[in-house]
């Protein structure tokens, strides 16, 4: 074969990576221009998530890139991870601290966790004075409780009621006293009753171990005292967690679908796919996108401590209404497919579909992003 006429791959790819180098400067440059906008909104006292802008700046260079031949879904796709960077560079440049913040003393009882960790970490970035007590910090639960403006509850469910009750009467009265539990009847009953204090239910339904916290999702369940409960709210919002407002019960009902259901059949199906007897390597040479994203969720859950999930399904008290639903479901889904009874296989279908109703648009479209992303870091 004549290969004179073909052009050589090295000088394609010095090419390739001197474009690289360019695009990489600009983006130095560009989170040059950030740091500013990120001292600018601390001056200002704006939140750094601006959702108008984002969709303004997504829509221009979309535009722009079908101008230039580009498609623009992976345009979008590369300047939401841009601007997910700049976000975070502002949250470091300290943009979400306010310039004439008040100093509280917060305690985290609980702080040498890992969601104590980031709770510390976060109050202390907005400009308060932290100090952690944990099992084996020279400073106690009841010490530091007794000394702090704001008082953060961030210990395993199953002790939370007790720690309660031990520091809740050394709380002050003008004082703030808080849990981050992921049931929240029962913690803001003992948070009430055991103290004087204002109280504030939290729940972060997130991880410590996330990225950012832009766009993280907590909910606050009001106790007592009003004023506190705005400081907590504006401080969050500083942050850029979007905060959602609940009742205790409102928010355990939520729980039940959030947590246990979705909880419960990931079990299952761990459980299921370790009694079937076929390896998960044999499968995995057959998987599709959608059985291997089950696969990481799987993996991913049964990866964490069991006594982190065990009491979030066993003290909430939505756990036998829904587990019960998910078995009646099971049961009725195997006896329709053990009949084959495509009759009422198809009204099964249609039952659940008019359930997700106008939420299915988004999510096919949403659910094809994350497909397609998940096929591009697999493969090979």
């Amino acid at each position: 074969m004549d290969n004179k006429n073909t052009p050589s791959l090295e000088p394609l790819r010095r090419r390739l990576d001197e474009i690289d180098a360019q695009v990489l400067e600009l983006l130095a440059k560009r989170m040059h221009v950030i740091k500013e906008v990120a001292a600018a909104k601390r001056a200002q006292g704006i939140q750094i998530r601006d959702y108008a802008r984002e969709r303004q700046v997504l829509d221009d260079r979309c535009a722009h890139a079908v101008s230039l031949g580009l498609l623009p879904g992976p345009i979008e796709s590369i300047y939401r991870q841009i601007m997910l960077a700049s976000r975070d560079y502002q949250a470091a440049q300290g943009a979400a601290a306010p310039l004439h913040v008040a100093p509280k003393k917060i305690a985290v009882i609980g702080g040498a966790g890992q969601m104590g960790g980031l709770l510390a970490r976060t109050f202390a970035e907005l400009g308060h004075e932290v100090a952690i007590a944990d099992l084996h910090t020279e400073l106690r639960p009841i010490e530091a409780a007794a000394q702090a403006d704001v008082v953060v509850v961030s210990v395993p469910i199953q002790s939370t009621l007790e720690l309660i009750e031990q520091i809740g009467p050394h709380v002050r009265e003008g004082s703030l006293l808080m849990d981050v539990t992921s049931i929240k009847q029962a913690p803001l009953e003992a948070m009430l009753k055991a103290s004087r204090a204002s109280v504030v239910g939290t729940h972060p339904m997130f991880g410590p171990g996330v990225h950012t916290l832009q766009g993280q999702r907590v909910v606050m369940c009001r106790g007592r005292g009003d004023t506190w409960y705005a400081w907590l709210k504006e401080l969050f919002e500083v942050r850029g967690l979007t905060v959602t407002e609940a009742g205790a019960e409102e928010h355990d009902r939520a729980m039940g679908l959030v947590q246990v259901l979705t909880h419960f059949q990931t079990q299952v199906l761990g459980w299921a796919l370790a009694r079937t007897g076929v390896s998960l390597e044999e499968s995995r040479r057959f998987t599709s996108p959608a059985y291997l994203m089950e696969l990481y969720v799987a993996a991913r859950h049964f990866a964490q401590d069991p006594l982190l999930y065990g009491p979030i399904e066993m003290q909430n008290p939505q756990t036998p209404r829904v587990t019960t639903a998910f078995v009646e479901a099971a049961r009725d889904l195997h006896e329709i497919l053990a009949r084959g009874d495509q009759q009422r296989f198809n009204q099964m279908f249609e039952e659940v579909r008019l359930y997700f109703g106008d939420f299915t648009a988004e999510a096919v479209e949403q659910s094809s992003f994350l497909i397609d992303r998940l096929v591009e870091r697999t493969l090979g």
